[in-house]
């Protein structure tokens, strides 16, 4: 007979009796099956696992991989990081998406160098306290750091507990957030927390999935309620959700008589913030846009076609237009926000990925 024990904040629930047997089955199925291969798991550094978890929130693990090698080798240390030009930083995370993740990374590396001296805190509060950093991932990295008993609440998780109580509902409310952290935190054991909390999102990642959910393979099955229902996928369920809106803009990519394409940094934060972009407009008079608004004049072309670029609240369609700038290449001065860039070298800033995308185009064409 299967024992369990509640946890003191579900306790006046009985459908949310804590099974200890939970996490033995997790980590028996994670000593054969875990994703040890990982490059953020070759070691216990704080750092490394800080940057690997801001990477991972809302990206798959295939995606990061090569972004934080990268990253890890031309910043080795939070050192690194804090000493780095916020152009450095974004750069190199150009098509990871969700740009605020860099802009907070870079800044919390200061932090650490400023307040810690460059070491990484080992206290709950403090590392929540970093830009960026919520109470599930600062539980994340000191339980796989130091193994500290910190429980987590990323979105497999959500997902894992949300199946194995068959809890009906969309996640998305307080109380039921109020319920996933009491069982995340009932389930949590008190020795080897590092396995359990990286089995509990391997789980969630690769057979726990999101769709089409590998049940064969899942060592909690027997105990998990919508298995036992037969509709695992069923949970938990989706909130409604309305159309995402559709927004539209022209990007001009203005070229000078030396080729090179003029790019805008945007303001340090909101869409892309800090990155460097090519001017937009939505009027559909770009001529008069850039007299007014960039102080040059220029000789649009025909317009290449439109295409989507989504996000998560919202859908931008794209037009660009290649333009030639009109008069000498020195009337379209260069501020701090402003350059002239060799196509030959726009890969050294820190570009949105469409951005990028268009002027690859472009350098091809020119090529």
């Amino acid at each position: 007979m299967r024992r369990s024990r509640k946890s003191s904040s579900t306790s006046s629930d009985s459908r949310f009796a804590t099974d200890i047997a939970f996490a033995r089955r997790l980590l028996r199925w994670y000593d054969r099956n875990g994703r040890k291969h990982l490059p953020w798991k070759r070691s216990r550094d704080p750092y490394a696992i800080w940057v690997s978890e801001i990477m991972l929130q809302q990206t798959q693990v295939a995606t990061v991989i090569p972004y934080f090698l990268r990253f890890m080798q031309r910043f080795p240390t939070v050192k690194h990081l804090a000493r780095a030009t916020p152009d450095q930083v974004m750069q190199l995370w150009t098509g990871l998406g969700y740009y605020a993740r860099a802009r907070n990374l870079h800044a919390a590396a200061r932090t650490i160098v400023a307040e810690h001296g460059g070491q990484f805190p080992r206290t709950l509060d403090a590392v929540q306290a970093l830009p960026g950093v919520g109470r599930s991932t600062a539980g994340a990295i000191l339980a796989l750091a130091f193994d500290q008993r910190h429980a987590i609440l990323d979105g497999n998780v959500k997902r894992v507990l949300a199946r194995y109580y068959a809890i009906d509902r969309p996640l998305n409310g307080r109380d039921i957030e109020t319920t996933l952290w009491a069982l995340a935190e009932g389930h949590t054991p008190r020795t080897r927390v590092a396995d359990y909390t990286q089995a509990i999102m391997d789980l969630g990642a690769t057979v726990c999935r999101r769709t089409q959910p590998d049940c064969a393979r899942c060592p909690v099955q027997r105990s998990c309620r919508a298995f036992a229902r037969g509709t695992p996928d069923r949970y938990p369920r989706r909130a409604q959700r309305s159309a995402l809106p559709i927004k539209r803009i022209n990007m001009l990519m203005v070229r000078d008589r030396k080729a090179r394409v003029l790019l805008l940094q945007r303001p340090p934060a909101g869409l892309w913030g800090g990155l460097w972009s090519l001017p937009e407009c939505k009027q559909t008079d770009v001529r008069a846009y850039t007299r007014k608004h960039l102080g040059v004049d220029i000789a649009p072309a025909t317009p290449w076609p439109t295409f989507r670029h989504s996000f998560s609240h919202f859908h931008l369609d794209i037009t660009p237009i290649p333009a030639r700038l009109l008069g000498a290449p020195g009337e379209a001065r260069e501020t701090n926000a402003a350059a002239w860039v060799k196509l030959s070298a726009f890969g050294t800033r820190g570009l949105p990925a469409p951005v990028r995308r268009l002027l690859q185009q472009l350098r091809t064409e020119e090529s």
